[in-house]
This record gives structure tokens, sequence and C-alpha cells, in this order.
């Protein structure tokens, strides 16, 4: 598989992942906390497997392993504010805001790889752009006004996030393995979501949660999706251009609108998800 193959089945995988997370949190968890802790657990369990499979290489730098972990800081830093607002908000007006990040990725690779983007890219960015600035307008019930979302400029900084830690990915990879990077973000990853949620009153509240096998088992089979889609995304930013692989990626929303439109056809209420024709316009944008 090529680079580009690669990153496309990087995207649907964590499309899928991004659907599950929004069921979970919209459905059957009391709040972020509980479902960051078993996240937090089952992280720290690959962590320490692919640490022992794929140690660090002799004589890296102490310089690329810091540009390394902060991009897992940056990376989860912008899961969590995903993941808040995807208990307050619809799946499909999250998703797609958050991965408008491939347009900070080519205007820092313009600034400060060097790389070139012709006109049609540009026209390209402006209209996902303008696709997230339409899905966070709020309207009122009479028509009437219109405001922009409260959570636009959090999910737009999240977006931020995520492409500085592409940027700071692509750099670390010229000198470590992906499955290196995958190691060091997913360490990252747990220990701010244990950071952050290991709490007493947490562990009550999932102790005497409903269904709570099932919603275990749930989080432990997509928690196992999420590590191999990191894999296959390093591989992707390591073998490929920052910019392409970071577009393809953040491609993801097609993919999320997708699987919900399925969902609500067969499983209603799978997710807190209501089709409308504005979303559906969205689509073709998002192609773009």
């Amino acid at each position: 598989m090529n680079w580009t193959s690669i990153a496309v089945l990087s995207a649907v995988i964590i499309a899928w992942v991004n659907i599950v997370d929004g069921h979970l949190l919209s459905k059957r968890l009391p709040g972020l906390r509980t479902f960051l802790l078993p996240l937090g657990v089952i992280h720290l369990i690959y962590g320490l497997l692919l640490f022992y499979l794929f140690p660090l290489p002799e004589g890296v730098s102490p310089g690329t392993l810091l540009v390394a972990v902060a991009s897992g800081i940056f990376r989860t830093a912008a899961v969590i504010i995903m993941l808040y607002y995807l208990k307050r908000e619809e799946v499909s007006r999250v998703v797609p805001v958050v991965f408008t990040y491939p347009i900070f990725v080519a205007i820092i690779a313009v600034l400060l790889l060097g790389e070139t983007l012709g006109c049609l890219q540009w026209l390209a960015i402006i209209i996902v752009v303008a696709g997230a600035v339409t899905l966070s307008v709020r309207q009122s019930p009479f028509g009437s006004t219109t405001r922009l979302d409260k959570s636009f400029l959090l999910l737009l900084g999240a977006s931020l996030l995520f492409a500085l830690a592409d940027i700071a990915s692509k750099y670390a990879l010229a000198y470590i393995s992906f499955w290196n990077m995958t190691c060091l973000t997913v360490s990252c990853v747990s220990g701010i979501f244990l950071l952050v949620s290991l709490r007493p009153e947490v562990a009550r509240q999932l102790r005497g949660m409903e269904r709570r096998n099932s919603t275990l088992a749930l989080i432990a089979f997509n928690e196992t999706l999420a590590p191999v889609a990191s894999v296959l995304s390093f591989l992707a930013l390591q073998t490929g251009p920052v910019s392409l692989v970071s577009t393809i990626i953040g491609s993801r929303p097609i993919f999320v609108l997708i699987f919900a439109l399925v969902l609500s056809r067969f499983f209603p209420d799978f997710l807190v998800w209501q089709a409308r024709r504005w979303m559906l316009a969205y689509l073709p944008e998002l192609k773009q």
C-alpha cells in the first residue's frame, strides 16, 4: 500500500472510532471523566507493550524526543476538547469543524517547510472554512436571526492543535520510526487522561453505571481500533508530504457523515443525530 491508501484507511477507521465515541458519550456514560478513565488505562497498557516491542533507537536526540512528546500533548489536548463537545453536540456538527485542521497544516507548511499551494488548493481551503462556519451557525426557531455557535472557537482551537501535532510528528518521524511515534503519543494520551480522570468519585460512577460490562467492552474494542489508526496515520506521515497526508486524513468527516446516515437509518437511537439538508449539502464541499 502507498501512503495515499494508508491515509484513507486511517481516516475510515478513526471516523468509525469517532462515531462510537459519540454514542458512548451521548448515550451510555454519565460524564467525560468516566470515559477518559478507562481510555487512560487501556492506552497505558498499549503504551507499555509498544515500549517493550519497539524501543527507541540509540542516539536519538533529546530535541527529537521533546518534539515528539509535544506532538502527543497537542494531539491529546485536541482530543479532549473534541470529546467534551461530543458529549454536548451532534457528532456530525463537531467532527467537521475539528477536522478542518489540514487548512492550518497547509499554511504552516507553506511558511515553515517551503511547500507551495496552487489557486485551486487555496480555493478548496476557503470552501472548507466556509463549510465549517456554516456547520457552527445557529438559527433562531423562526429563522429571523443567526449567530455563530459558541463552541466554534474552541473546536477551531482543537483543529489548530491537531495541525501543530502533525507538523511536529513529521519532524520527529525523520529520526524515529512510526512505531516509536505511536508509542510516545499513546503514552501522552494515557498520562493526560489519567491525570484528568483518576478520581475516587469517577471510579464510583463507573462501578454504578448501567450496562457497565457491555459499555466497557465496547470501549475496549473501540480503543483497540484507535491505535491502529494512529499507526497508519504516522506511517503515512513518515512516507508522504505532511500537507497532503493531513488533507486525506482530515477527510474523515465524509466517512463520519456516511456512517451516521447509515446508522440513523437502521439504528436511529445509536446517535444524537438529525440528518438535516444543510449537512448533506456540506458533504460535497468536504470532498474538495
